[in-house]
This record gives C-alpha cells, sequence and structure tokens, in this order.
C-alpha cells in the first residue's frame, strides 16, 4: 500500500478507503469463505470486517500491519458468526470466488477434491480449522498465523499437525468409501 493511500484513507478519504478495501476484498472473503463454509455468511462477516478496518485504519502502521490485521480479525469475526448462526448449505467452492475456473477434464475430479476438503473442515474444531486455513490455504507463515491468531508459533504448530491428521484420516475415509 502507498503511504499515500493509507493516509488518505485515514482521515477519512472514502475512495482512498474503497481502494483499500478492494485490494484486500478477495484475501477477507477467501478466507472468510473457507471458514465459514458458505458464501451468505461468508460475505457478512467481510461486510463486518471492513467495518471494522474502517473505524480502527488510524491505529494500523503498514500494509503488512492491515493484512495480519484482516486475517486476526476475520478469523474473530468469523468465529463469533459461527457461535451466532447455523450454518447454511456450504458452497462448492472457495476457489471460484478467488480467481480462474478449472480445466474442462479436470474439473470434476478438483471440485469433488475442493469439496471433500471443505467437508473435512467441519471436523476441525475452531482453532485448528484457523490455523490450518491461514497456514495451508492461505499460505501464511507459521510466525504470522501466530500473530494472527494471538497464540505462539508452537501452539500453532500443534494445531496444524493435528488438523493435518484430522484431515488426512477424514479424505482417506471418505474415498475408501466411494464404490
Amino acid at each position: 500500500m502507498t503511504a499515500g493511500l493509507e493516509e488518505s484513507s485515514r482521515v477519512g478519504d472514502l475512495p482512498a478507503f474503497e481502494a483499500l478495501m478492494r485490494r484486500h476484498e478477495r484475501l477477507v472473503l477467501v478466507t472468510a469463505l473457507r471458514l465459514m463454509s458458505n458464501l451468505p455468511d461468508a460475505q457478512d462477516a467481510s461486510q463486518e470486517v471492513f467495518l471494522r478496518l474502517y473505524r480502527n485504519l488510524g491505529n494500523l502502521e503498514s500494509e503488512q500491519a492491515v493484512a495480519s490485521w484482516l486475517y486476526r480479525v476475520t478469523v474473530n469475526v468469523c468465529h463469533d458468526l459461527r457461535r451466532k448462526r447455523p450454518a447454511l448449505a456450504p458452497v462448492e467452492e472457495a476457489a471460484d470466488v478467488a480467481g480462474s475456473g478449472p480445466d474442462p477434464q479436470q474439473g470434476a475430479a478438483q471440485a469433488e477434491r475442493r469439496r471433500v476438503l471443505q467437508m473435512s473442515l467441519r471436523v476441525l474444531s475452531e482453532k485448528e480449522r484457523a490455523a490450518l486455513v491461514l497456514r495451508d490455504l492461505e499460505g501464511l507463515s507459521t510466525e504470522e498465523v501466530a500473530k494472527a491468531l494471538g497464540s505462539t508459533e508452537a501452539t500453532v504448530r500443534s494445531q496444524i499437525s493435528k488438523a493435518r491428521v484430522k484431515v488426512k484420516d477424514y479424505v482417506e475415509r471418505y474415498f475408501r468409501r466411494r464404490p
């Protein structure tokens, strides 16, 4: 983020804030979608995250601080919404929001893998799910995940390890049961 865009956003320049929001909207929506498992709840979470960003922008010092803050707040908002609302039917995939469509020959297999992965995330605890999504799906370092979750790196490594084992077991059971 340029210093001018950040500074303009801080002093209430709405077009500058909109540009800042557009820069980070995919990050927030895809993360929320992976945590919430359905698009309407993910969109609600994203809206709440950006409202909080607008209110707290003056407290953030840099682009890196904004991105880290957004991950942390997205996880917290999703956690709060999951406690308040019953889950809706899951969205087919976060990849539709994230980018381009699959190769037609591989489309069905990729869609099934994404669906199974999304189902496997439901067997994880909130903390395991958040750690795994941020580390393995969003690509954050263990240190960044620990900061985003307000935890230690050792705790995050443990949560990720447990989550990977649970996901692997779920996927193996799923594909063994298939005819």
